[in-house]
């Protein structure tokens, strides 16, 4: 007999199944990398609204002791020791020539980018805002001046419901521009 707060069996298998099918998607999706449902993170880099690709990240974690590297750019701000490894640290807000983040230390998150990309680093995001659904956005208009000027890895734009503007960052051409490669001075 199952308790009030408990549902039917029916139901309880039902929900597994689903459970399952969403698993398999995300795992078949992982090994091709596809991205099923159009799901991206949501993150503050700087002062813009962005969406990083789930596939082309390995984790967020709390913000790490950063030690600074001499003769590097401004942007690279160092190495963490993440889980062991040492991770280089970006400021893309800096790395595009926008003010640096000035979010509190406690709400700030390092994401580091997915294995898959060769690319042992991760970007400084002031704020984690969750999942965001591409269907449930538009594809934004982006005038000619400012698509113009707007390198290949974060050209998508996108409006939500309610107005606010988001920049798709494409990690795995970020990691390709030659001038993404050299922090040293």
């Amino acid at each position: 007999m199952s308790s009030p707060t408990t549902p039917p069996a029916p139901e309880r298998r039902s929900r597994l199944r689903q459970y399952q099918v969403q698993l398999l998607e995300r795992m078949q999706a992982a090994k091709t990398g596809a991205n099923v449902g159009g799901r991206e993170l949501g993150v503050l880099i700087g002062d813009r609204l962005c969406l990083l690709d789930l596939t082309q990240i390995g984790e967020i974690v709390p913000l790490q002791p950063v030690t600074p590297v001499p003769l590097t750019r401004d942007w690279y701000q160092g190495l963490a020791n993440i889980r062991g490894n040492l991770t280089g640290v970006i400021d893309l807000a800096r790395y595009q020539g926008r003010a640096a983040d000035d979010t509190a230390a406690s709400e700030r998150r390092l994401i580091t980018f997915a294995p898959g990309l060769g690319f042992n680093c991760a970007l400084l995001a002031g704020r984690v805002l969750g999942l965001r659904k591409l269907a449930d956005m538009r594809a934004a208009e982006v005038d000619a001046a400012d698509a113009e000027g707007a390198p290949a890895w974060c050209g998508q734009r996108f409006d939500d419901a309610e107005g606010r503007h988001w920049t798709r960052i494409d990690l795995a051409q970020l990691v390709r521009e030659a001038r993404f490669l050299q922090v040293g001075l």
